[in-house]
């Protein structure tokens, strides 16, 4: 009974988090009519406090990736508008970063080993995933965060499952993170301008050919090293 109550309050935790969250609200905020809404208010505290208002953003991104609340592109977004692209991209990589660490850790602590024992007695395609990530952690991640397709979370998620080596893990979401940050932070910014305009940012223009492409060429270069290690090893195993 002990055991399982310490393999199952990491999950208590997040849903406790969650339910406390939406109950109390919170969660209206993360809407783009919230910031059309709050953005004086936003901007005065800003003008007011820079540090404290960055580190408040900072912990706020943490808290919603840490417990996988949805919201996580409107909280880019917003850091683009409040702090400019260069400072809000530098505060959303530290949070999304810092998150996903939380995100894995409490995954690998509750669901993770059963989980994976049962993946690998299964086998297919999730045994491979799996293997993967203790393989060759550091390509895995970084080519999965620099997919748009690929949910965040489920990331967080599979990694954690994976066990995957926790300093290879921190290096590849940090990195990988980083441009899709960039053009929504980019966004963001112009947010200001579109609202008194009555428009709407288009968020699919990360799926535009002249930005999905080069982001999945970056992908493909970053597995590259672990397909390598594979052919490398079945071919010194032939000989």
């Amino acid at each position: 009974m002990t055991r399982n109550l310490s393999r199952s309050w990491p999950l208590l935790l997040i849903a406790a988090a969650i339910a406390a969250l939406f109950l109390s609200g919170w969660n209206r905020y993360l809407s783009l009519d919230a910031l059309r809404t709050n953005e004086g208010v936003l901007r005065t505290l800003v003008n007011d406090n820079l540090a404290l208002a960055v580190a408040l953003f900072v912990a706020a991104y943490f808290v919603i990736v840490a417990v996988y609340i949805p919201g996580a592109s409107i909280m880019t977004l917003a850091g683009g508008l409040l702090f400019g692209p260069w400072l809000g991209s530098a505060a959303t990589v530290m949070g999304a970063t810092l998150g996903a660490v939380a995100a894995w850790w409490l995954v690998r602590t509750s669901l993770g080993e059963p989980l994976r024992r049962r993946a690998e007695q299964s086998g297919g395609m999730l045994r491979g995933l799996l293997a993967g990530f203790q393989g060759d952690a550091f390509s895995y991640v970084l080519s999965l965060r620099l997919i748009p397709a690929a949910p965040f979370w489920l990331v967080n998620a599979a990694a954690g499952i994976g066990s995957a080596p926790l300093r290879p893990y921190i290096l590849a979401t940090f990195l990988g993170v980083i441009p899709a940050t960039v053009i929504y932070s980019g966004i963001g910014a112009g947010l200001g301008a579109l609202f008194r305009r009555g428009e709407a940012p288009d968020l699919r223009v990360i799926f535009e050919p002249q930005i999905l492409w080069p982001l999945l060429g970056l992908a493909v270069l970053s597995i590259v090293p672990a397909v390598w290690k594979v052919l490398f090893r079945k071919r010194a195993s032939a000989a």
